[in-house]
């Protein structure tokens, strides 16, 4: 680069940071006025010009910055690596699907395999199940955690079961070490989707280091951000190997992009009945898809991950403020719960109206939306009640009554950093006068 070339760059990236200043400045919170939203990115002039100095480059496809982000990421997590991909939901597709992979022997899932997990949950988590034409076995939730209920796992267990595959529901930490135990005993496969859980501990280790793979997303909503984005974690290096071959277009080849010939005998290769010498970065060894993310979502990745430390503890601080706040409701309200030995980095404060409460979920969330606090659902509520999945092949253990009164009475507000105390005020206020109306008076905060 030119040393004019240089200069430019620096001045582009100077004003960069003051267009950020100008164009996003702090905005006055309003009550009732002013949105309070259930999720979102908290973004600073550094991750703007993060993302600007990548597009610089020129390199637009998978570059330096998506080495950097991915070294970081799995030096956050403690594990031997981590592959970007394009989004959580293809995270999730690529780790089930990897287990696929012939190379793995008796171990590998085929079609008619069974994956145990749960409906309270997220489509992206079971997809990737029915799309590799395996089986999933769908146990229930315990309340108030919205976690599986390994109680029932045994039960659950058949000799087609090859694998559990099931989500940290909004941060919380389903039983790690009962899950753990029982993937042992019967020699499963264990993928932690840990989408919500980024931070989240169990026993003080990371959850994402369990498990034999594990799922990230930086959606926007997500702990941090690459705009679209996710990873897939291992710490098993043959199996890192089939998460890049699958990601990658379910090639053999494991050359960077840009990079040719890193094994030496790139035109020396015999596999299948391909002729001796294919060119092997076009010898295909598994039937994959080009899920990778691009440098500028790394770029932003990068930036998001020195934070992350500090989103954590906010998102931490909001939860329990809110739960100090709403602590004399939990009359009519199911609060949450933490699991057993856990510190759960908290995506979302999920309240469950009781069913004798007086009033309902929906008049909740009409009320607070009427004042412009974000509110979500938890997810597809009951999977198997959604339209996309009747008559799909499964097997059902008990009658899922706590995942059906996660459909029907919970719903869940914010607590990412973004959100501030008044914010927070509000939202607590905003629901405490509510009960008080709705119960004339009656309740005593």
């Amino acid at each position: 680069m030119s040393e004019r070339a240089e200069r430019l760059r620096r001045q582009i990236l100077e004003l960069t940071a003051e267009y950020h200043a100008e164009a996003f400045p702090e905005r006055e919170f309003v009550p009732g006025a002013s949105v309070v939203p259930v999720s979102g990115k908290v973004i600073g002039a550094d991750d703007i010009c993060s993302v600007v100095e990548s597009a610089l480059d020129g390199w637009f496809t998978t570059g330096r910055f998506a080495k950097d982000f991915e070294r970081k990421l799995a030096r956050f997590f403690g594990v031997r690596s981590a592959s970007l991909v394009n989004s959580g939901s293809s995270a999730n597709l690529v780790a089930l699907s990897a287990l696929t992979s012939p190379n793995l022997g008796e171990r590998a899932l085929r079609p008619g395999d069974e994956v145990i997990t749960v409906a309270a949950g997220f489509p992206t988590t079971v997809n990737p199940i029915l799309q590799n034409r395996l089986v999933p076995v769908f146990l229930d939730v315990t309340l108030p955690t919205y976690e599986m209920d390994v109680s029932r796992l045994e039960e659950a267990y058949s000799a087609k079961t090859k694998a559990v595959m099931v989500a940290h529901t909004l941060g919380n930490v389903f039983d790690l070490g009962a899950v753990t135990e029982f993937c042992k005993r019967h020699n499963l496969w264990l993928v932690e989707d840990c989408c919500d859980a980024l931070g989240s501990t169990y026993k003080g280790q990371k959850v994402g280091t369990f498990g034999d793979i594990a799922t990230v997303s930086f959606y926007p909503a997500h702990p941090i951000t690459t705009g679209e984005g996710g990873a897939v974690l291992t710490n098993t290096p043959a199996l890192q190997v089939l998460i890049d071959s699958f990601r990658d277009w379910g090639r053999d080849c494991w050359c960077e992009p840009g990079v040719d010939n890193t094994c030496g005998k790139r035109f020396e290769w015999q596999l299948g009945t391909l002729p001796c010498g294919y060119d092997h970065k076009y010898t295909y060894s598994h039937i994959g898809y080009n899920l990778k993310a691009t440098d500028m979502q790394a770029a932003l990745g990068v930036s998001q991950i020195a934070k992350l430390p500090e989103f954590i503890a906010r998102r931490k601080e909001n939860f329990a403020y809110l739960m100090e706040g709403l602590a004399g409701l939990s009359d009519v309200l199911m609060l949450p719960v933490a699991g057993a030995d856990s510190d759960p980095s908290w995506f979302g404060f999920p309240i469950g109206v009781k069913a004798d409460a007086g009033f309902t979920r929906d008049q909740m969330t009409r009320a607070l939306e009427a004042q412009k606090i974000g509110t979500r659902l938890v997810f597809a509520g009951n999977l198997l009640r959604q339209p996309a999945y009747e008559g799909i092949e499964c097997r059902v253990i008990g009658n899922m009554v706590n995942t059906d009164f996660v459909m029907n009475h919970v719903f869940w507000i914010g607590v990412y950093p973004g959100l501030t105390r008044e914010m927070l005020d509000f939202i607590v206020r905003t629901i405490v006068e509510f009960v008080r109306a709705v119960l004339g008076g009656l309740v005593v905060i």
